[in-house]
């Protein structure tokens, strides 16, 4: 009897540990079926962009099986799971959002402007109408810098010269073409390198290049580690030469790099500069986007922003429609007006 008994029990413990399994296993299959993958697309990792777009991935994202927001968990849209990826930049960004192998990302305004419409480097057939607009971010600055033996204290003195352009599917590529244009200069009347920022670098240093444009944040990281290391003149980009080239793109807009940011720049130089916008593609639903919206501006990810880059704190609300020059998603649009922030 007592054998019997034994056996009973270990067969009833094998039938709850199989139902257990079963139950575990089901809603295991249940929450990945749940989960929702937000391809963001930033720019190079050693870039401004892509800190800030791995910050804004984790604000956005909510995997099941968290806690609530009010109870100190995560205040993304739920079952989504935000994974920042590290691109070529604004250009390749927006042809991505396209082709549907990214869901959102950082863009420069004056890309987003010109794929949306059909402008500038697309042609009309090649406007990319799925392009939305979620917020205005942070503002980056056009740096020109050059070697201070280089003899290059204007953008027209970069004819005859060495310099470094930008990678292909970049928004430095296309703002440094605009800019030698508008100072009468075509890329043939340079020795054009269109490279990435790092190996820019290296090759100022190594004396392979004279010259560099980069899109970024003032002070940027990468100048500063060239400033340390060679000496180096900020170019301004200003003069009556721009005038025209502000009139078709109105989302330039005249600032200045602040002098004492690199060592041996102690003046203010005045360059232009351009709103960094975070994009979806039309095709991500209303609610989405407004749970992205939401979790951007919610009063967490302001804690993680203030703390988790110097940028960060440059992304205000307030700020969120300045320099948009897109029409923004209908998601988006619910919660600003929600939030008063758009009548």
């Amino acid at each position: 009897m007592a054998g019997l008994v034994k056996t009973r029990g270990r067969h009833l413990a094998g039938v709850m540990l199989f139902i257990l399994a079963t139950l575990v296993a089901s809603l295991s299959l249940a929450s990945a079926q749940d989960i929702r993958f937000f391809r963001l697309g930033t720019g190079p990792s050693n870039g401004t962009s892509h800190p800030i777009g791995e910050m804004i991935a984790g604000a956005v994202s909510n995997p099941p099986g968290g806690r609530e927001c009010e109870r100190g968990g995560s205040c993304g849209v739920p079952g989504m799971i935000a994974i920042a990826q590290s691109t070529a930049g604004s250009v390749g960004n927006v042809e991505a959002i396209g082709k549907n192998s990214l869901d959102g990302a950082i863009v420069q305004a004056d890309v987003a402007f010109w794929a949306y419409y059909g402008a500038g480097i697309y042609t009309p057939g090649g406007a990319i109408r799925d392009l939305r607009a979620v917020a205005n971010l942070y503002r980056d600055s056009i740096h020109l810098v050059a070697r201070a033996d280089a003899g290059v204290a204007s953008v027209a003195d970069l004819k005859g010269k060495r310099v470094a352009m930008g990678e292909p599917g970049s928004g430095t590529l296309v703002d440094a073409q605009l800019i030698i244009k508008a100072f009468g200069l075509k890329e043939a009347d340079m020795r054009p390198a269109y490279i990435k920022t790092d190996q820019a670098i290296d090759q100022m240093i190594e004396g392979k290049l004279d010259a560099l444009f980069l899109v970024g944040l003032a002070p940027s990281p990468e100048i500063a580690e060239l400033a340390e290391r060679l000496p180096i003149a900020v170019v301004p980009i200003a003069g009556t030469e721009l005038d025209e080239l502000r009139k078709t793109t109105p989302f330039f807009v005249e600032t200045a790099i602040p002098g004492g940011l690199y060592k041996g720049a102690d003046k203010p130089t005045p360059t232009i500069g351009i709103s960094a916008l975070l994009v979806v593609s039309s095709r991500i639903s209303e609610d989405t986007v407004y749970g992205i919206a939401r979790a951007l501006w919610h009063r967490s990810t302001r804690a993680a922003l203030d703390s988790g880059h110097p940028l960060g704190k440059r992304i205000q609300l307030e700020s969120a429609l300045q320099g948009v020059p897109i029409p923004l998603h209908p998601g988006a649009e619910k919660y600003y007006r929600e939030v008063k922030i758009m009548q």
